[in-house]
């Protein structure tokens, strides 16, 4: 079974345009977020990122763009703990 986050929060964008299918993303990428398809990354399981930010530093190219922090997951957990206050980063506000 591949860990999960929360569906569709994660900031993660790649700009195909940019991307010159080095394969850096996919080295780096500790969940299998990205492959290389017709000489280019694309996302094949977006859920599964952590937001981690090893793709987005890796990338020579800036194709790939993300909030690194502590992640959606993270954040929501703290908050139902009631501890300290967390922001994940989402562009929405996911975790109120």
């Amino acid at each position: 079974m591949k860990l999960r986050y929360l569906r569709d929060v994660t900031t993660l964008r790649l700009d195909r345009e940019k991307c010159t299918g080095c394969g850096m993303c996919v080295q780096v990428c500790p969940h299998e977020v990205y492959q290389i398809k017709n000489r280019k990354a694309v996302i094949v399981d977006r859920d599964a990122c952590m937001e981690c930010g090893a793709c987005s530093r890796n990338c020579h190219f800036e194709a790939i763009s993300l909030r690194a922090g502590v992640g959606c997951a993270y954040a929501l957990l703290m908050s139902k703990l009631k501890r300290k206050s967390i922001e994940c980063g989402c562009p929405e506000e996911c975790c109120q």
